[in-house]
């Protein structure tokens, strides 16, 4: 795909803030052409674009094409976007990825392929999705961009996390994306993959072979409190932790909170239910983070956002401003171990940004400055503000709210990939 000439492993990134799509699109593929360098045109471009540009993300996909010639293009309208430092709230903007992968494979796919999904557990669907994305042990990482009105989320991630372990072992291999979020109808956003525009349904892609991909997902929460086993629940409510009414717990772990924490249960108080029970203890990255929605006075029960089952291990949580900044800089910190970056998507909340910091431009500042390219220089970024991101805990894939989750591509595999 693209021209011949030799290529080595790149990315490239570029952002416009003008306020008309087409020029917009076309400075920032002008900017990714010279952050690529010379070589072959890209495998591979992330295009987000904002609200203001949402009825035209079609003209925008055209653009694209025309200029960087890519192998292909997934494009998603967002309420804001993100290009290197900069987070553009409330502003028009364009922002674009580029990557050229040369032995890597790019397949990308719309939820039209999908296998049939239904409400009864399927022991097979996982194998159906992995036939039909034709994957294999060489899948590096699954990229899905969804319209929040018109897909099942709730049923396709399990079926995704499903091909990506429970299959083949793909254990390496997971999926990262987000919720368009231009518009609060159906039909108000945009999706573009390779020349086509579609209003509905997702898009994505499978990215295998020989390239790194490595993945984070802060959902910035702390622990408070105690772990506590579920020992009586129906779906989502909780009647009993520990043999206690689940409320009287509550009130009981409020009571051992400083008068800060105290505070911070103004935003709202949070379940993180542990992933992997089999580990000794429990920290940070091993809770999937989840609402607590309401309380029933009259059982003592509470009301979770997830479904619960008995004999599971939950622990409550809060978040905060500070909270949330030190868990991504704790998640990135460990990202000088994996060598130098090519480049990164970030995929922030809708509620992070302004919403919840005191300072503009808070997770792309961060990212940028661990994620460094084999000169000590930011790597080039882009992503966009999701109404929902996708994303990995543990060997599973969740639909998360207020998390920032960032993919960082680098030069090789974390494993090696087998000679056959």
């Amino acid at each position: 795909m693209g021209q011949s000439e030799p290529s080595v492993h790149s990315v490239g990134a570029g952002l416009s803030e003008n306020a008309d799509a087409v020029a917009a699109a076309e400075i920032a593929c002008d900017r990714v052409r010279s952050s690529l360098g010379s070589g072959a045109d890209p495998d591979l471009v992330f295009v987000f674009a904002s609200q203001h540009h949402a009825q035209l993300m079609g003209a925008i996909g055209d653009v694209v094409h025309r200029r960087l010639t890519p192998g292909a293009i997934l494009a998603s309208s967002a309420e804001a976007v993100i290009g290197g430092q900069t987070e553009l709230e409330g502003k028009p903007g364009v922002t674009i990825l580029a990557a050229r992968l040369p032995g890597a494979k790019v397949k990308t796919f719309t939820s039209e392929d999908f296998p049939t999904l239904s409400d009864e557990e399927d022991p097979t669907i996982g194998e159906q999705f992995a036939q039909t994305l034709e994957v294999d042990e060489s899948l590096r990482g699954v990229f899905l961009f969804a319209d929040p009105f018109s897909v099942p989320m709730v049923r396709l991630l399990p079926a995704l996390s499903s091909m990506c372990s429970d299959t083949l072992g793909l254990r390496r291999a997971p999926v990262i994306g987000g919720l368009a979020s231009a518009g609060n109808a159906p039909g108000a956003n945009g999706l573009v993959i390779n020349k086509r525009l579609s209003r509905t349904g997702a898009i994505g892609c499978t990215i295998s072979g020989d390239v790194g991909i490595d993945f984070i997902v802060s959902q910035g929460c702390r622990p408070v409190g105690q772990p506590w086993v579920v020992t009586e629940a129906k779906r989502n409510i909780v009647f009993r932790l520990g043999g206690r009414k689940a409320l009287e717990v509550i009130h009981e772990t409020i009571e051992t909170l400083s008068t800060e924490d105290r505070q911070l249960l103004e935003r709202g108080l949070f379940v993180g239910r542990v992933v992997n029970e089999y580990k000794p203890r429990f920290g940070r990255g091993d809770f999937l983070i989840r609402n607590v929605m309401g309380v029933e006075q009259e059982r003592g029960a509470i009301a979770v956002a997830d479904m619960l089952r008995v004999g599971q291990t939950i622990q409550f949580h809060v978040r905060d401003a500070r909270t949330a900044s030190e868990d991504l800089q704790l998640l990135l910190s460990a990202q000088h171990l994996h060598g130098p970056a090519l480049g990164s998507l970030l995929i922030s909340c809708n509620g992070r940004g302004t919403r919840l910091f005191p300072t503009l431009h808070h997770d792309a500042r961060a990212v940028s400055g661990a994620i460094r390219d084999a000169e000590g220089e930011a790597a080039p970024l882009a992503g966009f503000f999701a109404g929902g991101e996708v994303g990995p805990v543990g060997q599973e894939t969740f639909l998360h709210g207020h998390t920032a989750t960032v993919a960082v591509f680098r030069e090789r595999p974390s494993v090696e990939l087998d000679d056959d």
